[in-house]
């Protein structure tokens, strides 16, 4: 079974005006624990995208090697929402 989020929820996110909403958003919905781990996983993503080895991550940023793991095959198999968010960065994803 394939995970899904409320409908609404998605509404609401296509709806807010910018990224302080957004924010606002995600920061009273999640945890400070998910917060940190959505961080984690987002700037795995752009490490790998960027061509970096998943030791080069593990060593810079101290993830473990099973996140990094998980980010590489869902960047190759998922849904493809990684590509989709990286591309619209357009390399500015300091």
């Amino acid at each position: 079974m394939d995970p899904r989020l409320p409908d609404d929820l998605l509404t609401v996110l296509t709806r807010l005006d910018d990224a302080e909403e957004v924010s606002r958003l995600l920061l009273d919905l999640l945890t400070p624990h998910e917060v940190e781990a959505l961080s984690e996983r987002w700037e795995i993503v752009k490490r790998l995208d960027r061509g970096m080895s998943q030791r080069a991550i593990r060593d810079e940023i101290g993830a473990s090697v099973t996140t990094i793991s998980r980010g590489s095959r869902q960047i190759k198999y998922g849904f493809g929402g990684f590509r989709l968010a990286l591309d619209l960065l357009g390399g500015d994803d300091a």
